[in-house]
């Protein structure tokens, strides 16, 4: 399967790939004319981000050390970022890459150049795995606007485990036209023409089975250290090499070992004091470190010293186990010997960030006195009264130029501080969610409902800003699965995800407030999977998988039955104006089916359509009974008038992967409907206002923002309005400028 599907948190391994690399044309990230072969010319459109603040794993965090206000970083799913100081935002810098680049938008690394501030590298690629591509290196003269690409011939592994240690990519303080780029499987690569082309470079470590290899590149002085990721933690296994000279590498001595210093995570080089500080935890994270220790080596001498702040395995103020890892360091630049360490993975009693202002002797813990403002993004407080410190604490900065700024990432959001003391997301412009569902209501406060991967569902009151409501709770859920609103009754709404307080929940006023189902099927817990409301509300529809039957209710889910004529997995599909009809397509048979009575009962209707993928869609068109429209992918567009009775190809697209629709042209009668697929050219964003007769492209190549196959919604009270859902740029919508 695509590797879109696969959430942030997937810990995946990956095969060894070759070691060449090969440079391709340069392409430019600016926009260019939109449209292809006979596609009507469209009219321009804005594109924005829906408000949401953040909702993903920010990896990395880079300030430059020679420019004051200009940093950068980089997520695991949702591509790189630039700081603008002027505006105090984000500005997306891998918007254009398209459908056939999606695992790009995975960031591995970056770098800067210390003497060259305009120039910034990204490596890009998301998974190691066979079915992924191989990944790439951008890079740029003008800090992100442009941009000239060299295709390795290597995977690289932005959503693996280790995406948190870093930087992997290292521009050489000796020349700066050579670049360092350590891959998980294939050792150290060398660039001598700023990143045009690449080589294998001699690395005396072999890769192992850990899918982790170089874990960091870092410079101290003109020294240049490489962690390795794949030691066991002895001391005949190293796991810190360095170079003076470039050509050959050498194991540095005295470092330390054992488990809690057995995958470095991150460096950063004091160059008042000439002290390399290294952090370290038993396994590369986020997930699964117990254990983990800081060392600084002085690089004058070699003298190692252990610095850990707080050592894991202590007790926690719950009885537990006080288990965790090492994860960001930071260096004042202004301040010798001031350093900052993240803990990571330590749950029982929340990460924090430790300060030191003599070398490590001693700490502080700045979570201890923290005051957190996450009024620009409720949702952090996931339910609760307040926020958390934060989880997933591996990528952490401290600004060269403000002594007292400093910003670490989290598994959700990026948080920063100017007084060491108060501190909020750091987050406007960032937004890296994955959007699963989008209903846009034909009534009520908000234009927008959104369901996304790990953080629930969101009522978006407001485009604009985050919504104040937070994340949905009663109860709360990580990935939701199934949103639904009853199209004559659209106060009514029910949704679906999973959580461990439920699965499944129902609201009365839009998706304002919720309550739990009374009960649910004993397979939710397990495989919860879409959920549909009939057009009155009278009736819901869940389905488990394809490994179990469909569930229905008439009481608000407080009891359920099985549904034995449901096809197993399928996505119930609510008829908009008859309450008796609802509709399935089985994409294991290719066949559909349809419910007459309300879903008690169902049988087939039209059959001999593509089957196989779990990812065809069944559509219906609002105010209308039985007409369907089916998303093919590769196989087209199809359309049934007779409620699934018979379909008929749409001739005029030739791949269709979602489907919507939005309020109808001035003069027309029917919807405008909006799809991604492809007309005559690539995957694109698409408007009918016939019926499918003819197609405008709305998106241009500026903004593509790789795969958006997973839903698109029009706004059925503002013609023109799409929103479009994302795997990891959060919803985006557009508008005729």
């Amino acid at each position: 399967m695509r590797a879109f599907h696969l959430s942030r948190r997937a810990a995946l391994a990956g095969t060894a790939a070759t070691a060449a690399v090969a440079a391709l044309p340069g392409l430019r990230g600016r926009a260019e004319a939109a449209g292809s072969g006979g596609e009507a010319a469209g009219p321009v459109y804005r594109w924005r981000n829906v408000v949401q603040g953040g909702t993903g794993f920010v990896t990395g965090v880079l300030f430059h050390p020679s420019r004051r206000g200009l940093a950068y970083a980089r997520t695991d799913i949702g591509g790189a970022y630039r700081w603008d100081d002027r505006t105090d935002r984000w500005v997306p810098l891998t918007d254009h890459l398209g459908w056939d680049d999606w695992n790009l938008l995975g960031v591995e690394a970056l770098a800067v150049d210390p003497t060259h501030p305009d120039r910034l590298y990204l490596a890009l690629g998301a998974y190691t795995q066979s079915w992924a591509g191989n990944g790439a290196v951008l890079r740029s003269e003008d800090r992100g606007a442009t941009w000239k690409r060299t295709d390795l011939t290597v995977k690289l592994g932005g959503n693996e485990d280790g995406r948190g240690t870093g930087e992997r990519l290292l521009v050489d303080p000796r020349d700066s036209d050579t670049l360092w780029l350590g891959t998980r499987h294939d050792g150290l690569l060398k660039s001598t023409d700023r990143g045009a082309s690449w080589r294998p470079a001699s690395f005396p470590a072999a890769p192992g089975a850990t899918g982790q290899g170089v874990t960091f590149l870092v410079a101290a002085g003109r020294t240049v250290y490489a962690g390795w990721g794949d030691s066991d933690g002895t001391a005949g296994r190293p796991h810190l090499y360095r170079t003076s000279g470039g050509a050959t590498w050498e194991a540095v001595p005295g470092q330390p070992a054992g488990t809690a210093a057995k995958v470095p995570i991150r460096a950063a080089y004091d160059r008042h004091t000439q002290e390399l500080y290294v952090t370290y935890a038993n396994a590369p994270g986020p997930n699964g470190q117990s254990d983990g220790s800081v060392h600084k080596l002085r690089t004058a001498d070699g003298k190692w010293t252990e610095v850990t702040p707080v050592k894991p395995g202590g007790t926690s103020t719950d009885g537990s186990v006080d288990s965790f890892g090492y994860g960001g360091v930071a260096v004042d630049a202004r301040r010798p010997g001031t350093v900052v360490v993240s803990t990571n993975n330590r749950w029982a009693e929340t990460d924090t960030v430790f300060r030191s202002t003599n070398g490590g002797r001693t700490w502080t813990s700045l979570k201890d006195r923290a005051v957190l403002d996450v009024s620009e993004t409720p949702y952090l407080k996931w339910g609760t009264d307040k926020p958390k410190f934060g989880w997933w604490l591996q990528a952490l900065a401290l600004d060269p130029y403000d002594s007292q700024h400093v910003v670490y990432g989290t598994g959700a959001t990026l948080y920063g501080t100017r007084d060491l003391t108060h501190w909020a997301p750091q987050i406007r412009g960032l937004e890296e969610a994955s959007i699963r569902q989008l209903v846009s209501p034909p009534t009520g406060e908000a234009h927008l409902l959104s369901g996304s991967g790990d953080i629930g569902v969101m009522y978006h009151e407001r485009l604009t800003a985050s919504p104040s409501r937070g994340m949905a709770s009663n109860p709360v859920f990580a990935t939701c699965t199934g949103l639904s609103l009853a199209a004559g009754k659209p106060s009514y709404v029910v949704r679906a995800g999973w959580g461990n307080e439920g699965n499944g929940a129902f609201s009365n006023d839009g998706g304002r407030t919720w309550a739990p189902f009374g009960a649910q099927p004993a397979h939710a817990k397990d495989a919860p999977g879409p959920i549909a409301t009939n057009a009155d509300g009278s009736v819901l529809l869940w389905s488990f998988g394809a490994a179990n039957p469909g569930f229905r209710s008439t009481d608000n889910g407080a009891t359920w039955s099985e549904v034995a004529s449901f096809p197993k997995g399928a996505a119930p599909v609510a008829d908009p104006v008859d309450p008796a009809r609802f509709y399935a397509f089985d994409t294991a048979t290719g066949t559909v089916f349809a419910s007459t009575d309300s879903g008690r009962t169902f049988a087939a209707r039209a059959g001999g359509l593509s089957a196989g993928d779990s990812e065809f869609q069944l559509t219906a068109a609002p105010g209308r009974s039985g007409d369907l429209w089916l998303s093919l992918k590769g196989d087209g567009l199809h359309r049934s008038t007779d409620a699934g009775a018979t379909f008929a190809e749409v001739g005029s697209c030739r791949a269709a992967h979602t489907l919507g629709f939005g309020k109808a042209a001035r003069g027309a009668s029917y919807p405008a409907i909006y799809l991604v697929g492809a007309v005559e050219g690539a995957n694109a964003i698409h408007r009918s206002d016939d019926q499918a007769k003819t197609w405008t492209r709305i998106n241009d190549d500026q903004h593509q923002w790789g795969w958006t196959g997973a839903a698109i919604s029009g706004d059925p009270r503002v013609y023109g309005r799409v929103y479009v859902a994302t795997n990891g740029r959060g919803a985006q919508y557009g508008e005729p400028a």
